[in-house]
């Protein structure tokens, strides 16, 4: 079969030149623009990286259009509704699903690895107790390598698989213990006897004063939560995730970066926005007033939690997580809740309001994962740190694939300099 080309034909005067055309297993092709500048002496412009492919990965794909998540090439409706988070988690490290002796052998693994240095538990005291979660969280995340430097060899891929296990297995109790400290209440340490998602409740929602006993719809809610956002192909804290990671820094900097990079309201920050949307709202009768705040170009109200950058469909996670969503509230018992009655009241005239269906403005998984952590009594300040334990799986597995890879380079993007060309030095007494 001959090679694909794009032909690149110019105005002025520069030669027509070829590039070759790749084509992935599913998806659009991808033009390697790569020989661009040693062959025309120009560079690329796409702010946002809006066309552009910053590498090769076999992780996960999206389908925007038709509304399609897969992780390793299952869809993410059939993991959410019958794999439990580890499993999925070794699913993405290792690209197939575990069978029985290797599932044993990494849950073992993953359990007797989820305490943390008991310096650590003294760090969290330099912080101030109103500190935001997640800044608690980027500088714990980032000094692990200050406690776990045996494993620092980037190069070493056991080395690699130990700090993964690491951080996939300490997450949870550095999240938690950001939680009890904001509280003022006692670290709760791991438990071996509970599963990863029921440790990591135990861990924010137990005492030591009585008995915590799990909750199977609470647990299974948040299982769903994390396996829907255990990745999602090249969003920004995956990219920043990569970039750090280009550079050869170390696993915990770079699971730190992306911590930094989620924590952003346009990105894992979005469900948070929510919350305070609803706030704002204040009460169902003033849902129209908001809505129309919303269609007024001269306004810039924003109706978070509908929309999404690559889905231009319904965003497969908001249909598992909308089902699981109803299934919390109504085993808590707060379908007449004031706060999530608005918030069900909103998502209905948003699915049927012409003006979001042709927008295709439909409610995305930041919706309603903000609604469950609300109803499961986590703080605001928490939704996003949440999001990290989940996401912390897929920037390891990008991390890994990154290092893996021949073409990869430091991360170096270029610029369109738009500034002042060269001028002559004025002394201090000339100048005006």
């Amino acid at each position: 079969m001959a090679e694909k080309l794009a032909t690149l034909t110019f105005t002025d005067g520069t030669p027509a030149v070829d590039f070759p055309v790749l084509s992935g297993a599913i998806g659009p092709d991808v033009i390697d623009i790569r020989p661009l500048y040693a062959k025309t002496g120009k560079f690329t412009y796409d702010p946002g990286f809006m066309s552009t492919a910053s590498c090769r990965s076999t992780i996960t794909y999206i389908d925007g259009d038709k509304g399609v998540l897969m992780y390793r090439g299952y869809p993410i409706e059939v993991l959410a509704e019958t794999c439990d988070f580890l499993e999925v988690a070794y699913l993405i490290l290792y690209g197939e699903l575990p069978n029985q002796k290797q599932r044993d052998e990494f849950f073992k693994t993953v359990t007797n690895h989820t305490m943390v240095n008991e310096q650590i538990v003294r760090f969290y005291s330099g912080f101030r107790r109103d500190a935001h979660p997640m800044a608690v969280l980027c500088g714990v995340v980032g000094a692990l390598s200050a406690f776990y430097h045996d494993a620092l060899n980037i190069n070493d891929p056991r080395h690699r698989e130990i700090s993964a296990f690491r951080l996939i297995a300490k997450l949870p109790t550095i999240t938690a213990m950001c939680y009890k400290y904001n509280q003022g209440q006692p670290f709760m340490y791991p438990r071996n006897s509970l599963g990863y998602v029921e440790n990591f409740l135990y861990m924010m929602f137990g005492t030591p004063c009585e008995d915590w006993k799990p909750n199977l719809i609470l647990t299974n809610a948040l299982n769903r939560i994390l396996i829907l956002h255990a990745d999602h192909e090249q969003n920004a804290s995956t990219s920043t995730v990569r970039t750090a990671g280009s550079s050869g820094a170390n696993p915990f900097a770079c699971i730190a970066s992306g911590v930094a990079s989620l924590w952003g309201p346009a990105h894992g920050g979005a469900n948070e926005a929510v919350l305070k949307m609803l706030a704002e709202i204040g009460d169902v009768d003033h849902i129209g007033q908001y809505i129309k705040r919303v269609k007024d170009k001269g306004d810039h109200t924003v109706l978070y939690g509908f929309g999404h950058r690559v889905y231009k469909n319904y965003d497969p996670r908001a249909k598992i997580i909308q089902k699981t969503c109803h299934e919390v509230l109504d085993e808590l018992g707060l379908k007449d809740d004031k706060l999530f009655k608005l918030a069900m009241a909103l998502e209905k005239i948003a699915l049927e309001d012409e003006y979001f269906v042709s927008r295709k403005l439909y409610p995305n998984v930041d919706f309603y994962s903000g609604i469950v952590y609300k109803a499961l009594g986590i703080p605001v300040g928490m939704f996003t740190a949440f999001f990290a334990v989940a996401r912390t799986v897929g920037w390891i597995a990008q991390w890994n694939e990154m290092i893996g890879d021949p073409d990869q380079k430091i991360a170096r993007p270029r610029q369109l300099y738009t500034g002042q060309s060269r001028r002559e030095f004025v002394p201090m007494g000339k100048r005006k």
